[in-house]
């Protein structure tokens, strides 16, 4: 084994994300860069690798930005067509929307997960993505 650090972007890639991965379909990277104030996770996906269906939960503030960093992905909004996402995509996901993201098929995807401070903040991790459905993703 290299001692090599791996980067997707300009962060290092981090560890296994083994703490998540009963969330994702396929193996996803996660490097916590700062729990200080704000929580602030780099989010590797490998091709194909996407999370759970999820709502970030708040009395009050709370929700999630996404700051792409490379590669190519996808958001989706329950009831809504799913967004590709390239490096330099900012996408602002409010308290109580049910929503997923990940990797392109074809490529690697990272991102930033930053959470929104929030009153009482909790997530809730919902059903997988189906493979029908992200198959149909053009």
């Amino acid at each position: 084994m290299s001692n090599e650090k791996k980067t997707d972007g300009i962060f290092e890639r981090g560890p296994e994300n083994v703490a998540y991965a009963q969330y994702f379909v396929g193996q996803s990277y996660l490097n916590i860069l700062s729990k200080e104030g704000v929580f602030i996770g780099n989010v590797t996906f490998e091709p194909g690798c996407r999370n759970n269906w999820h709502i970030h939960k708040a009395e009050n503030g709370g929700g999630q930005i996404l700051l792409c960093t490379s590669g190519k992905g996808w958001y989706q909004e329950w009831g809504k067509p799913a967004q590709a996402l390239s490096a330099g995509d900012v996408v602002n996901i409010p308290a109580g929307v049910k929503h997923w993201h990940g990797a392109a098929q074809d490529s690697w995807f990272s991102h930033l997960a930053i959470e929104v401070p929030g009153e009482n903040a909790s997530n809730e991790w919902l059903e997988a993505v189906s493979a029908e459905d992200y198959a149909a993703l053009a």
